[in-house]
C-alpha cells in the first residue's frame, strides 16, 4: 500500500465515522416533529424486518405531529406497534389508512438526558476516527520499513502529517455537529 492509498482510506474512514454519526443525531429526538425520529424504526413486514421509511410516507403537518401514511394500508397495524416497541416515548393514534404521532414536548430532565448521549455519540465518533489515525500510521510505518515501496522518512513524516491533519478536521466537524444538536435540544 502506498502512502497516498493509504491517507486516501484514512480520509474515507473517517468521513464514514462523521457521516455515520449525523444520521445517528438526526434520528434523536428533539421537542419537534421529524420524519427522522422514525425512518429506520423496524417493522414486521411479512415476516421480514423493514425499516418504516420503505413501508411508508413520513410527513410533519404540524410541528409537534408526524402523519405516517402506509404504502400498503394492511400494514397500518404492525407499524404501530413498532412504533409502541421501540421505545420513543410516542403514542400512535391510527386513523383508517394512516397514522398520527403527536410529539409531546421534551422535560428538562430529558434534554439533559439527551444532551448528554449525544456527547457520548461524538465521543464514540472521536474514537473511531482516532482508531483510523492509529491504523493508518501503522501502515505508514510498515510501508516505510518495506523495503520494496522506497518510502523516504521525510515522506513518511509528511504523511504522518497529513493524517494527524485529518484527524484534527474530522475531530472538529464531530464537536461542531454535537454542539449544534445539544443547542437545538436545550433552546427548544
Amino acid at each position: 500500500m502506498n502512502l497516498d492509498d493509504i491517507l486516501l482510506d484514512c480520509e474515507e474512514h473517517m468521513e464514514k465515522a462523521v457521516n455515520y454519526l449525523r444520521g445517528e443525531l438526526r434520528g434523536v429526538r428533539t421537542g419537534r416533529a421529524s420524519p427522522a425520529m422514525v425512518e429506520y424504526v423496524k417493522v414486521d413486514y411479512y415476516g421480514s424486518q423493514t425499516d418504516l421509511r420503505q413501508l411508508a410516507q413520513v410527513s410533519v403537518p404540524e410541528p409537534t405531529q408526524l402523519m405516517i401514511k402506509p404504502h400498503d394500508p394492511s400494514v397500518v397495524g404492525e407499524i404501530s406497534k413498532a412504533i409502541q416497541a421501540a421505545g420513543l416515548g410516542l403514542n400512535p393514534m391510527t386513523e383508517g389508512k394512516a397514522i398520527r404521532l403527536n410529539v409531546p414536548p421534551l422535560s428538562t430532565d430529558r434534554r439533559k438526558q439527551l444532551a448528554g448521549s449525544i456527547k457520548q455519540m461524538g465521543e464514540q465518533a472521536k474514537v473511531a476516527i482516532r482508531n483510523t489515525r492509529r491504523d493508518a500510521n501503522k501502515h505508514v510505518d510498515q510501508a516505510e520499513k518495506d523495503k520494496t515501496l522506497h518510502i523516504a522518512e521525510d515522506a513518511a513524516k509528511d504523511a504522518k502529517d497529513q493524517i494527524n491533519d485529518l484527524t484534527k478536521k474530522y475531530e472538529a466537524q464531530v464537536a461542531e455537529s454535537v454542539d449544534a444538536k445539544s443547542k437545538e435540544i436545550m433552546e427548544e
